[in-house]
């Protein structure tokens, strides 16, 4: 399949106290034309730090970054601000995991809409307010007129969200970008924003990068799948053969610590521990191994390299071979 994002040895590095420490340290991944691609770990992984740092929104004082972010064949890392302008919103769009905090609350919803179409198109007034209200029954709102009229705080969380999704395809993106959409959404609306980012990627041939700890939303919406701990790529398969023949010890236990039917007797598995913050995080060795201390030292690898263990199937570390869970 054609490449449309390919990401080489990427490092964004915070600064804390002085010091930079890696929140993405040195992940290499594709995402390929019309594919949808999930990366999932528990907050505090780098899911987000990714995914803002193919947008370069970090702020440039207080952050690092390495690599290259090869998107439709021309590295994003060395452009300007300028330049990367004309990428954002025309090219890649994002849609952010708290539309509330997102939105300009001073703004109507039009107008936030028309913002984008202002900058990356050379539409009209009239033409804009078109294709804003358009937009707004692409992605299912039942009174566009009314909400192309209305400010954030009076749309409900659902309404929210599609308004956000409408800005960010609003210029008919390449890519688009969606950081945890549905975290602060309940079951039923959850459901209704996935469908519409599966019939919007469809109907645009875009492809999209899906940012969740949720492992349900994956299962899903996605057709590969890259799991991050640490700020490093733990394992990254397409979706059937994560689910059905996971590898590395923290996608299963991100996988059996899944809410499920529990029988009589049986114990919630949980996984041991949090992420540690960066200036704690291991740099040698399995990063999760300090979260799974039954599995003796020696069984790690000091340096871990990625292990082919299946057709597009990479897991990091060689523990994976003899990872078992600990007794309930």
């Amino acid at each position: 399949m054609e490449k449309l994002l390919e990401i080489k040895n990427l490092t964004t590095a915070f600064r804390i106290q002085g010091q930079f420490y890696p929140a993405v340290d040195g992940i290499n991944l594709h995402i390929n034309k019309d594919e949808i691609f999930a990366i999932v770990g528990e907050s505090g992984s780098g899911k987000s730090a990714t995914a803002v740092s193919i947008m370069k929104l970090h702020n440039p004082l207080y952050t690092r970054i390495s690599g290259e972010i090869i998107f439709d064949g021309r590295d994003l890392l060395p452009l300007k601000e300028a330049e990367m302008n004309k990428v954002r919103g025309k090219e890649i769009g994002m849609i952010f995991q708290d539309p509330l905090n997102s939105l300009n609350p001073l703004m109507k919803i039009g107008a936030q809409i028309e913002e984008t179409l202002v900058y990356h198109t050379d539409f009209s007034a009239a033409e804009r307010k078109e294709r804003s209200i358009e937009l707004l029954t692409q992605v299912g709102i039942k009174d566009p007129e009314r909400t192309h009229n209305s400010y954030p705080h009076e749309l409900s969380g659902g309404m929210r969200q599609r308004a956000m999704i409408a800005i960010a395809i609003s210029a008919k993106p390449k890519l688009l970008i969606c950081d945890e959409p549905t975290t602060a959404l309940d079951v039923t609306i959850q459901a209704q924003i996935l469908d519409l980012i599966r019939d919007l990627q469809k109907e645009m041939k875009s492809s999209i990068i899906m940012i969740t700890h949720d492992l349900g939303v994956v299962a899903e919406i996605a057709d590969r799948v890259a799991v991050m701990y640490g700020g490093q790529i733990v394992e990254i398969a397409p979706i059937e053969k994560l689910f059905h023949n996971p590898q590395h010890p923290y996608t299963r236990s991100l996988l059996n610590a899944m809410p499920s039917v529990i029988t009589e007797g049986e114990k919630l598995l949980a996984i041991e521990g949090i992420v540690p913050p960066l200036q704690d995080m291991k740099r040698t060795g399995c990063r999760f191994a300090p979260r799974i201390p039954w599995i003796d030292e020696s069984e790690h690898e000091e340096n871990p390299e990625y292990h082919q263990v299946g057709e597009d199937h990479y897991v990091l570390c060689s523990c994976y071979k003899t990872f078992r869970f600990k007794d309930k």
